[in-house]
């Protein structure tokens, strides 16, 4: 176990570090360096003085490789830079939206969670067949509306129809509540449709018709064996499907006029702030990463026969030719059985 989660742990490093790498070298291929242009720009009245230190700062004077040598020594120091925009540090505005996008996110994933375990259940449960095939294709609803139609709808409904939530967030936990819908339901399109075919697959195996023989009733067979076996893929993909709250973030809380990451980022982009940009996608990537490799701890847990798939030897051709040279000289040197059956002796009879 100690292995299999230190080779995790080291994957998850190399993933952080290669989007780190990605993302410095995408934004250095923009066009237009967004360093000179607040420099250039008048409303910023940025003296040569000033302008000398931050191309300095950011290596600007220097080859491409040392820039991104410097940016990641310093990245490691959990040093990020400065805004270009306000010249705050990016780890202050990140800090700061940081918390209001995982609340949306956490609770966005409790609601995704729980919609496509009761569409998974219902779907093959149900003793209504008109039922079970309307559940079973609200994930394919689900997954073709787009992120920002929703959150609008929810707004004109609940908010300006019903006055049930407030239109903007005012810091209440009922003014969360549509901006987590809307992401729920995004990742609840691909997680239900998984559990939905999974419950579908495991209740064909052997173990369920054997339970089933000896009297054993459907919620006992789901107890049982259906519900852990058919978790397997739907928690690979809640893996996964974090990478897509992450990105609806930005369109949910520009919809619900939320302040978190989204509407950094979009601030960040509007006005080609590149450090604000590198910080919002590491965190993002860390949360990322931070989350697959949780799921990848967790699956042992679930199904041990990973631990033991791993553990056991793979077999070679090497592997087998080595063994036969070995075991060569023992069976040479074993005493080989007579194999040879004897001739029958025929028997005199004699008369009496």
């Amino acid at each position: 176990m100690r292995t299999y989660v230190f080779k995790r742990f080291g994957q998850a490093l190399l993933v952080l570090w290669a989007a780190y790498t990605v993302s410095f070298l995408l934004l250095s291929a923009l066009p237009g360096d967004a360093v000179n242009n607040r420099i250039q720009n008048p409303e910023a009245q940025i003296s040569p003085e000033q302008a000398q230190v931050l191309i300095e700062y950011y290596g600007l004077d220097r080859p491409l490789w040392e820039q991104y040598g410097s940016a990641l020594a310093a990245a490691l120091r959990g040093d990020l830079g400065y805004s270009l925009t306000d010249g705050r540090a990016v780890t202050e505005l990140v800090g700061a939206a940081l918390p209001s996008t995982l609340a949306l996110t956490g609770l966005a994933l409790l609601f995704g969670v729980v919609f496509s375990v009761l569409i998974g259940i219902v779907a093959n449960y149900a003793p209504w067949k008109s039922l079970r095939e309307f559940v079973g294709s609200l994930p394919a609803l689900f997954g073709s509306i787009p992120t920002f139609v929703v959150g609008i709808l929810l707004l004109q409904f609940f908010s300006f129809g019903f006055r049930l939530i407030p239109a903007s967030d005012d810091g209440s936990f009922v003014a969360l509540i549509a901006p987590a819908i809307t992401l729920g339901i995004l990742i609840a399109a691909p997680l239900g449709q998984v559990f939905t075919t999974s419950i579908r697959s495991v209740r064909e195996h052997p173990f369920a018709r054997v339970l089933h023989a000896r009297g054993a009733g459907e919620a006992y067979v789901f107890r049982r064996g259906v519900l852990r076996n058919s978790s397997m893929p739907m928690l690979t993909l809640l893996g996964l499907a974090c990478g897509e709250l992450i990105a609806g973030a930005v369109v949910t809380e520009s919809v619900f006029a939320r302040p978190g990451i989204g509407q950094l980022t979009v601030g960040a982009v509007s006005t080609q702030d590149l450090p604000v940009l590198q910080g919002v996608v590491l965190v993002a990537s860390l949360a990322y990463v931070t989350v697959n490799f949780l799921v990848d701890v967790a699956h042992p847990f679930i199904d041990p026969r990973i631990l033991v798939d791993r553990k056991a030897p793979r077999v070679t051709a090497r592997r087998i030719r080595r063994n036969a040279v070995a075991s060569a000289p023992d069976r040479e040197l074993a005493p080989r059985p007579n194999l040879r059956v004897p001739r029958r002796v025929p028997v005199e009879m004699s008369m009496p």
